[in-house]
């Protein structure tokens, strides 16, 4: 659900980034969202590569990159490795509309 609603939104060109923590780093990586959440739905791979071209972002928690031993070399062009400050930085002053699934 996190990636409909994310694709969505970025394909309305509103500015949207997901902050990925715990197992949701995986599919930040090279060919690991492959998956289909069900019978109708679109593959996590498609979703993934609408949301890039649509200018959505993926932001990495780097405590929990790190302590599953992953390989930052792996991370997809839209993900970068940052934590809760630049998380706010991206916010800023305005305020940002927010889901968490």
């Amino acid at each position: 659900m996190a990636f409909l609603v994310a694709v969505g939104a970025a394909e309305q060109g509103r500015q949207t980034m997901m902050f990925l923590t715990k197992e949701a780093v995986r599919p930040a990586l090279h060919g690991i969202a492959t998956g289909v959440a069900c019978e109708g739905c679109p593959p996590l791979a498609d979703l993934v590569q609408r949301y890039q071209a649509a200018g959505g972002s993926f932001l990495v928690c780097p405590i929990c990159f790190t302590a599953k031993g992953l390989d930052e070399t792996r991370l997809i062009k839209a993900a970068t490795i940052g934590g809760t400050v630049p998380m706010w930085q991206w916010i800023g002053d305005e305020g940002a509309t927010t889901f968490s699934y």
